[in-house]
């Protein structure tokens, strides 16, 4: 080998570790490549199951009290996705036998429904009241399928409504506008709720005009995984991978 090709190749030698501690040195992301980032992500077939639970139900001072619900769930013998849906209706004995009507008035808050991702608002204008909005996922791993869970209630089609009623309100469960909604409308001028899952987007809202109201949103998702691990190949691969790191210096 000639002079040339030997002050090349030292050359070339020399400069590898501060190629390599370029590549692997941290910078900063700019907020617009931030945004870009949509968590972790989960290889195909690993979810095997995935559902959807809401749930609003309004007590009043009385003790009566009104629920809404829905559910969906999605396996590998879905072959059309249906919500279920139901009303229930209670009656007790609370704190005043009458409640009285709500004076309360609670103004603005038009670009709540105009929100994207999750919008969760209380807004009160009356005394003892409590309310609770609430968005859980859970996420099991113990590969077996929901596939043989009996869902109960009515089959909700596209465009369809459920009602129900009792002393603390009405409750309306609809299919449009492309997506579930579910709307409680209390008695005597206590106050509403809202629940809605529509076009990538959640939203819940309670607002109380009454007094000794009790209101409770809840929206659960569940995913269901299979427990298989990396095969042996995807293992090798990976380790491969980070053998390479070595003949850099790391």
């Amino acid at each position: 080998m000639n002079t040339f090709r030997w002050l090349t190749v030292m050359c070339l030698a020399a400069s590898m570790p501060a190629y390599a501690s370029s590549v692997f040195k941290p910078i900063e992301m700019k907020d617009s490549e931030l945004a870009e980032l949509r968590g972790r992500f989960v290889m195909p077939g690993r979810i095997i199951s995935f559902g959807i639970v809401m749930s609003s139900t309004w007590t009043n001072a009385a003790g009566d009290s009104i629920t809404g619900k829905a559910s969906m769930n999605i396996d590998a013998s879905t072959i059309t996705p249906q919500f279920y849906v139901s009303a229930t209706a209670d009656s007790g004995k609370g704190p005043t036998s009458n409640p009285t009507i709500g004076s309360g008035t609670v103004v603005g808050g038009a670009g709540l429904g105009s929100g994207t991702g999750v919008t969760q608002s209380v807004r009160a204008a009356g005394d003892g009241n409590s309310a609770y909005n609430n968005v859980g996922i859970n996420i099991s791993e113990n590969g077996l399928a929901a596939g043989n869970v009996v869902q109960s209630g009515q089959v909700l089609m596209a465009g369809g409504t459920l009602s129900g009623s009792s002393g603390a309100g009405q409750v309306s469960i609809s299919n449009a506008g492309g997506g579930i909604n579910m709307a409680i409308q209390a008695r005597n001028g206590q106050g509403d709720s809202l629940q809605r899952i529509a076009q990538g987007g959640m939203q819940q809202a309670v607002r109380l005009t009454g007094n000794i109201n009790q209101v409770l949103n809840t929206t659960t998702l569940n995913v269901v995984m299979n427990n298989s691990g990396l095969n042996s190949g995807a293992l090798n691969c990976n380790l491969d991978q980070l053998k390479g790191l070595r003949t850099l210096g790391y």
